[in-house]
C-alpha cells in the first residue's frame, strides 16, 4: 500500500476508535465514569486514560521520541501492576482531565504519523505500531461495552435492531462437513497481526462436522429445560464444581418470568429471542451443552480451518468470505447492533464450506488452551501474549458484535478463563466425521 494511502487508513482507524470511545464515555455522567460497576471490570475513566497512556507510550515516546506528557502516571495505568479490583482506589485522573489527556495525546500522535517512515523499522513497517494502538483502543471499547452491560440503571446506549434473518436461514443444514487434510494456520504476512497469531504453520486436521450457525437461545433453552444444569453427567468435574459454587442456572443476565425467559440488555429487560446466538455463557456451560447434545466444542485449529481454508485453491483466506475487509454485509461487528444478529444471517460472510457467522455476533469458545504456535516470538512486548500461556485460559475465536473490524480477522485469537461469562461469548459445536455415538441431537438453529 502506498505510504499516503497507509497514513490515511491509519488515521481513519484511530479516529474511528476514538469516536466509539467518546460514545461509551460520553453517554454517562462523571459518577458512572468513576464507579466500579463490577469487580471484574475497571472504572470507565481508568480505561479512558489507559487508552491515552498506551498511545503515548508507543506512539509518542517509542516512535516519536517525545518526553512524557504527565510524568508519574504510567504506573497508575499499568494493567499488570494494578488488578481491576484495586483500580478505583488509585489516584486516577478525574474525567475531565482524562479526556483532555487522551485528546492531547491523539493530536500529537497525528503529527507523528505525518512524519513517520512506515518502512524499515519492524515496529513501523506497514504501520504496525499505529495498527497495534488502534486495535488496543477498540479492544478497550469492547471492554467498556461489557462494563455498560454490567452497569445498573436506565439505558444510555441506543442501537438499531439487526436485520431479520435471510429467507434461507430456516432451510440451512444443521451442520457442514469440513474435509480432513492440511491447512495453513496463523499468518506471517498480515501486517497488523499480533504476536500470538504468528507465524503461519501447517496443521493437519481430520475431517469433522461443524454447526452451520452458532448455538441459539432457543436451542440452549432446551438444554436448560432438560435439566442440563442439574445433571453432573454433562459437566467436567471442574465445571460441575464451579456450577455449584457460582449457582449457575442459565446464561448471565437471564431471568424467568413464568414460562418466559427474559434478559437484561444494556439497561432494558426483554424477552430472550429464540433465534439469536446465545451469549454470556462461560466455557464450562458451553462444554456441558455440547456433551448434552452428543457433540463437543471444536478445537481452535478446526475453527480456523472451517473459517479460512479454501478447498478450491488450498490456501487460507484472511476471512471466511475471502481477503476483502469486512463490511456490514459480511458480519455484525463494530457495535452497530448491540446484540447478535439472528442465526443464519450474513450469507455473504459464509466460509467456503458454507459455515455462517464465524466472524462477528459472538466470540466462540473452542476446546483449546491458549498456547504459542511453533516458532512463536514475543513481540513487541511479552505482556501481550506470552505471560498468559500455560494457564487455564481457553481460546475464543471469531469476534463479537462488540469488537471492531480492525481487531477481528480469521487469525485473531482471544482468550479468557473458563469461568468468564460477562464477555460476549457464545459457541458452536462439532463432532468427528465418524458415525457419532448415541446422544441427544440439538442443532444450533432454533
Amino acid at each position: 500500500m502506498p505510504a499516503e494511502a497507509l497514513r490515511e487508513r491509519i488515521a481513519a482507524e484511530l479516529l474511528a476508535a476514538r469516536a466509539r470511545t467518546a460514545v461509551l464515555t460520553g453517554s454517562v455522567d462523571d459518577r458512572d465514569l468513576t464507579a466500579q460497576h463490577s469487580p471484574l471490570m475497571s472504572p470507565l475513566v481508568w480505561d479512558l486514560a489507559h487508552i491515552g497512556n498506551q498511545e503515548e507510550l508507543w506512539l509518542l515516546r517509542t516512535v516519536g521520541g517525545r518526553d512524557p506528557l504527565l510524568p508519574g502516571i504510567d504506573s497508575l495505568y499499568d494493567a499488570f501492576e494494578h488488578p481491576r479490583a484495586e483500580r478505583p482506589s488509585l489516584p486516577l485522573l478525574p474525567p475531565a482531565e482524562a479526556r483532555a489527556y487522551a485528546h492531547d495525546v491523539r493530536g500529537r500522535v497525528l503529527d507523528v504519523l505525518e512524519a513517520a517512515a512506515l518502512d524499515g523499522d519492524p515496529l513501523l513497517r506497514g504501520g504496525f505500531a499505529f495498527g497495534m494502538v488502534a486495535q488496543h483502543e477498540q479492544q478497550h471499547d469492547e471492554t467498556m461495552l461489557i462494563t455498560h452491560q454490567l452497569r445498573q440503571g436506565p439505558p444510555v446506549l441506543d442501537d438499531p435492531a439487526p436485520p431479520p434473518a435471510p429467507a434461507d436461514a430456516a432451510a440451512l443444514p444443521a451442520e457442514v462437513l469440513v474435509p480432513g487434510g492440511d491447512f495453513t494456520m496463523g499468518t506471517s504476512t498480515e501486517p497488523w497481526a499480533l504476536d500470538n497469531e504468528r507465524p503461519a504453520h501447517t496443521v493437519h486436521v481430520p475431517a469433522f462436522h461443524l454447526d452451520t450457525v452458532p448455538v441459539t437461545n432457543g436451542a440452549y433453552q432446551r438444554f436448560v429445560a432438560d435439566g442440563g444444569y442439574d445433571d453432573p453427567r454433562w459437566w467436567t468435574p471442574e465445571g460441575w464444581d464451579h456450577r455449584q459454587r457460582a449457582g449457575l442456572t442459565a446464561p448471565l443476565f437471564w431471568t424467568r418470568d413464568g414460562a418466559t425467559w427474559l434478559r437484561r440488555r444494556f439497561g432494558r429487560t426483554e424477552e430472550v429471542p429464540a433465534d439469536e446466538p446465545v451469549v454470556h455463557v462461560c466455557w464450562y456451560e458451553a462444554d456441558a451443552y455440547a456433551r448434552w447434545a452428543g457433540r463437543r466444542l471444536p478445537t481452535e485449529a478446526e475453527w480456523e480451518k472451517a473459517a479460512r481454508h479454501d478447498p478450491a485453491t488450498g490456501r487460507s483466506r484472511r476471512y471466511p468470505w475471502g481477503d476483502a475487509d469486512p463490511t456490514p454485509e459480511h458480519a455484525n461487528l463494530g457495535q452497530r447492533h448491540l446484540r447478535p444478529a439472528p442465526a443464519g444471517s450474513h450469507p455473504a460472510g459464509a466460509s467456503s464450506h458454507g459455515v455462517r457467522q464465524l466472524i462477528g455476533d459472538v466470540w466462540e469458545w473452542t476446546s483449546s488452551r491458549f498456547t504459542p504456535y511453533p516458532g512463536f516470538r514475543a513481540w513487541p512486548y511479552r505482556e501481550y501474549s506470552e505471560v498468559f500461556f500455560g494457564g487455564d485460559y481457553r481460546v475464543l475465536r471469531g469476534g463479537s458484535f462488540g469488537v471492531a473490524p480492525v481487531a477481528c480477522r480469521g487469525t485473531f485469537r482471544n482468550w479468557d478463563h473458563p469461568v468468564r461469562r460477562q464477555i460476549f461469548s457464545g459457541f458452536r459445536t462439532a463432532r468427528d466425521a465418524e458415525p457419532r455415538t448415541a446422544g441427544r441431537t440439538a442443532p444450533g438453529a432454533a
